[in-house]
């Protein structure tokens, strides 16, 4: 057995269930425990830690970890010199990307960033708020909030907050003046991990299964059964740019078809494909997608 290991960091709090259920459908079991930061994975090669995604970065510039799992707002707010292996797609309530956004309360005169100067801004990210204010040549006080932030709209002039779905901006009566950061969670590591042989090959497999579970997510596998004759009808309804496996069966009248379509048009496509002559369908569940 090798005694070469992989120290890799993931995200600890609220991404920390969806990260270990992707890499489960990427083929990896991490053990959950809740009070372990140091969780177990079924790999020998890997040791895990769980930090905050805030902090990721750091410690991977700074090779304490080798890889790690954080949003590319941290990697900007951190200022962190790390090589950004792959995009993740991936959160805790959607695919879309996350923003950072300058809100103010609805009640506010303030409609642009301009309007705050000589004011202060509470937000978890000030290193970028502090950048985004002086390349507009606004000056305002940047201060650290430590949670709650939304709280703090009718403390401070206006605040800086993280969302996803806009949902906590709207039920705290916030209004969005503009966005700072369009964020993504990204797959780093430092440049001397990157430059090991052993590692590198590892992060580029984990990266490979991380991002073929995430393409997984929104596909599902159809099969059926048709009258060869049917073929040229049955193409015009899947859709065009797939390019299904056509297969011969034991009666040669007949042909199956197999193809990886869109999760959010199977259940338009199936009824369409009875309709035209199909049996035998069977849609699937998709574990991983590689391209």
């Amino acid at each position: 057995m090798s005694n070469e290991v992989l120290r890799l960091g993931i995200p600890a709090g609220s991404l920390y269930k969806s990260t270990v259920e992707l890499f489960a459908k990427a083929g990896f079991r991490i053990v959950d425990s809740k009070r372990n930061y140091l969780p177990q994975i079924d790999d020998d090669q890997i040791e895990l830690i769980m930090l905050r995604a805030q902090e990721m970065s750091k410690y991977v510039a700074d090779g304490v970890i080798d890889a790690g799992i954080t949003g590319h707002d941290w990697v900007i707010e951190n200022d962190s010199d790390v090589i950004e292996i792959c995009e993740l797609a991936y959160s805790k309530a959607t695919s879309k990307p996350t923003k950072w956004v300058l809100a103010v309360p609805n009640e506010s005169d303030i409609t642009k960033p301009e309007q705050l100067k000589g004011g202060i801004v509470a937000t978890e990210l000030v290193n970028a708020t502090k950048k985004y204010f002086a390349d507009k040549k606004i000056d305002v006080k940047v201060e650290f909030s430590w949670g709650a932030t939304e709280v703090k709209a009718r403390l401070v002039d206006a605040i800086v907050e993280l969302t996803e779905t806009g949902s906590s901006i709207r039920a705290n009566n916030l209004r969005i003046i503009d966005t700072l950061i369009v964020s993504t969670t990204r797959f780093i590591t430092n440049k001397q991990a990157w430059e090991d042989d052993f590692k590198r090959e590892k992060i580029e497999n984990i990266s490979i299964l991380l991002q073929a579970a995430i393409d997984a997510r929104n596909k599902v596998g159809l099969k059926l059964n048709i009258v060869k004759d049917n073929l040229p009808k049955i193409l015009k309804i899947l859709p065009a740019e797939k390019s299904p496996t056509i297969s011969s069966l034991a009666d040669d009248k007949y042909i199956a078809i197999e193809v990886i379509i869109d999760s959010d048009i199977e259940r338009k496509l199936v009824p369409a494909l009875k309709r035209a002559g199909a049996s035998g369908i069977i849609t699937y569940p998709l574990n991983k997608v590689i391209h």
